[in-house]
């Protein structure tokens, strides 16, 4: 876990590793020195986060509030940050608790300690098996497909949507109506 100062950067963290899995996460990656009118200023952006797609950002985490409170004063630092980031071919972003806190988050939140727990391989055979059978492939559809007990069937599931094994909405929360699909 990337260290963090906020709960909301906390959850920015979350998401991102949800997300991106192969993210590396790079917290207070680097102080930044520029020149408020006449005054010499520092600034320090919460992360830069490396994607595996080969794209890099530079992220300041804050509360929606808190930016519209402090924007003037905080401006000049985040118009350096967005130099430093243009300079070195990423991009600089501002993050807000309308970006972070969605279903997404809430998703990650339930599916990332899955990633780790052991799966019942045959099971998740027939599970396969099963979705493509089915005229419409939904998570509840697909749990009632199965002869095997309901607990096992939905453990196995969720433990496959987390690794990636069955797509579904993420953005959304996952429901028994949710649309399942093979990657």
């Amino acid at each position: 876990m990337t260290e963090h100062e906020s709960a909301l950067e906390r959850d920015f963290v979350t998401l991102t590793c949800f997300i991106d899995a192969s993210a590396q996460i790079i917290s207070q990656p680097v102080t930044l020195c520029f020149f408020d009118g006449a005054t010499l200023r520092r600034y320090t952006p919460d992360f830069l986060v490396h994607c595996n797609d080969g794209r890099s950002q530079l992220i300041e985490v804050k509360y929606r509030a808190d930016l519209r409170e402090k924007w003037r004063q905080w401006r000049p630092a985040f118009l350096a940050a967005r130099e430093w980031a243009r300079e070195r071919q990423t991009s600089f972003r501002i993050a807000t608790e309308r970006s972070i806190r969605c279903a997404a988050l809430e998703n990650a939140r339930r599916l990332l300690p899955l990633r780790a727990a052991p799966l019942d391989r045959a099971l998740a055979d027939q599970l396969r098996n099963a979705l493509a059978c089915l005229p419409d492939p939904t998570f509840g559809a697909l749990a009632a497909a199965v002869p095997e007990p309901r607990a096992a069937v939905l453990g196995a599931l969720w433990r496959m949507i987390a690794r990636g094994e069955l797509r579904v909405d993420l953005t959304v929360p996952i429901e028994l109506r949710t649309r399942l699909a093979l990657p």
